[in-house]
């Protein structure tokens, strides 16, 4: 049996139509996950935040719940 030497020199399979169906969240999740990142990327200007200690607190107590 002959091998063929160019890959077009085979017989021709009659063409099919092929469908690819994702599922919603393989677009959804990376869409979320790159808006996400743009709300935490903000203006790109870092501020010092005025009087509001809450933030540092919770960092705390995680750093707290973590370590010790």
């Amino acid at each position: 049996m002959p091998v063929p030497t160019h890959p077009r020199s085979h017989p021709r399979v009659p063409s099919e139509r092929i469908e690819i169906r994702l599922p919603w969240w393989s677009v959804a999740l990376p869409a979320l996950a790159f808006a996400l990142l743009l709300l935490m990327s903000g203006s790109g200007q870092a501020r010092a935040a005025a009087g509001d200690p809450g933030a540092g607190r919770l960092l705390e107590q995680i750093h707290l719940t973590l370590v010790g």
